[in-house]
Order: C-alpha cells, then structure tokens, then sequence
C-alpha cells in the first residue's frame, strides 16, 4: 500500500506519505494503521513531532502543502482511531483508544467516554488511562463512573486519570473510592486527591492513616502533608506540579 521506507525522507516525501494516507479507504488505513506496528509508529511520530521546521533548519525552502498535508493527515487519522473503537476486535479498540491517548486528541474525548463503558476490561482500562493523558474535563463524568467499575485496573486507572485532570468535581467520587477493597485503587485517589488539592479530603485522608497496607499509609500522609491545612503548601495551581513537590515525611 505505502512504502514503509519513506518514513525517514524529507517533509516533501512525508508530505506524500501522509497526503495519500488521508486520502486511502478508512477502513483500510484503520487496519493498517493498527495491525502494523511500523507503519503506525511512522505516522504518528510524523503528526506528533510534524517537521514543520525541517527546511528552515537545514537552510532550505519549505515544499508547497507541507503543513496542510500534515494537518489533513492528523485529521484523517484521529477520525479513523476514533472509528476504531467502535471496531469488532477488541485488541483494534485496545489499540486505537492508546494511540488516541498518545495523540492528545482533545475532540476524542467522547468516543473514548463511551469506550470507558466497552464489554472489554481491558479496553475500558486503555480508554480512562487515555482520557487522563489527554486531559479534558469533559471526561470527569465518565471518569468518576468508572471508579465502580468491576474490574481493578479500571478503577485504578479511572482514579488515576481523575488526578491528572485535576478537577475538584472528582474529590467526592476520589473520597469514596479510598475505601475501595483494593489497596492499589484506594492509593491512586489518595494521589489524585493530592493532585487536586482540594481539603474536603482531608478527612477521608487521616482515616488512611490506619489503612492496613503500607503503601496506603504512606500516600495518605504525602496527601495530607501537600494538601496542608486547606491551605495548599505549593504554591503553584498545577496539580501536575504540584505532585513534583513531595515532602518526605515517611521513609
């Protein structure tokens, strides 16, 4: 279909590759987009890391319909990997909801909610890790759901994913979600409760304390010690920033 080995040439020749990508079948390009490792890899690293500044780094004139090739591409791409998660084959959604994290497309965020909700745990887990990735809080909703769902890495990932967008609406879902029988979900939203740095957590935190496995423990008194007294002891508003800071109260 495309040679393979065109991955590696200029943007005029990746311009090509990927003006006759968006141009091919959709459900063509989705399979082969999914079921080859190698063409997959190549054209994401074209639309993730675009050499727009390929030409004027080595001093030569930028080819005509380079950028707007690659932004069709990109286009055409998110939309076949959104269509993919409607796929028959669970292993197609599995992959398409990763690469679609990967990606950073904002607008499949609803695709991927929906997919959260697949018969497939492990295209569920794939999904909510993904939604965290891209971070939208259009996906809290889908998220705080998911923390009931039946299987553990779903939840743990939903709790995960939830601190990574940071928004406060998740602190009630996040408190109810650290007594979860399991101790790796009730960590997770002991760590994104810190993220989000909200001290309605507070309490459900100090009740941590006593959570009988260490590494519980030990979140919960990390949390509680970035969360502070309701006033948070970072000063910076990023939850992502804010978790780099992290006071080594317990060894």
């Amino acid at each position: 279909m495309f040679d393979r080995r065109r991955r590696g040439a200029g943007p005029v020749v990746r311009a090509d590759f990927l003006a006759g990508v968006a141009m091919s079948p959709l459900s063509v390009f989705v399979r082969t987009l999914l079921r080859s490792s190698a063409l997959f890899l190549g054209t994401a690293a074209v639309f993730l890391h675009p050499p727009l500044d390929w030409s004027a780094a080595h001093g030569l004139p930028q080819a005509p319909g380079v950028v707007e090739a690659q932004q069709g591409a990109a286009e055409a791409a998110v939309d076949g990997l959104v269509a993919a998660l409607k796929d028959a084959d669970p292993g197609v959604r599995r992959t398409a909801a990763g690469a679609l994290g990967q990606i950073g497309a904002a607008r499949a965020v609803p695709g991927l909610v929906d997919a959260s909700k697949d018969r497939d745990a492990d295209v569920r887990s794939k999904a909510v890790q993904a939604l965290g990735e891209i971070g939208d809080a259009r996906a809290v909703q889908g998220l705080m759901g998911a923390l009931t769902d039946e299987n553990v890495s779903v939840r743990a990932h939903a709790a995960a994913s939830l601190g990574e967008i940071g928004d406060s609406k998740a602190v009630d879902a996040l408190v109810a979600a650290v007594a979860d029988k399991s101790p790796d979900v009730r960590r997770r939203a002991i760590q994104a409760l810190a993220e989000i740095g909200d001290a309605r957590a507070l309490d459900a935190l100090t009740k941590a304390l006593k959570d009988e496995d260490v590494s519980v423990r030990r979140s919960a008194a990390s949390a509680i010690a970035e969360i502070g007294d309701g006033r948070n002891p970072h000063p910076h508003p990023h939850p992502r920033v804010r978790l780099n800071w992290r006071p080594e109260i317990v060894r």
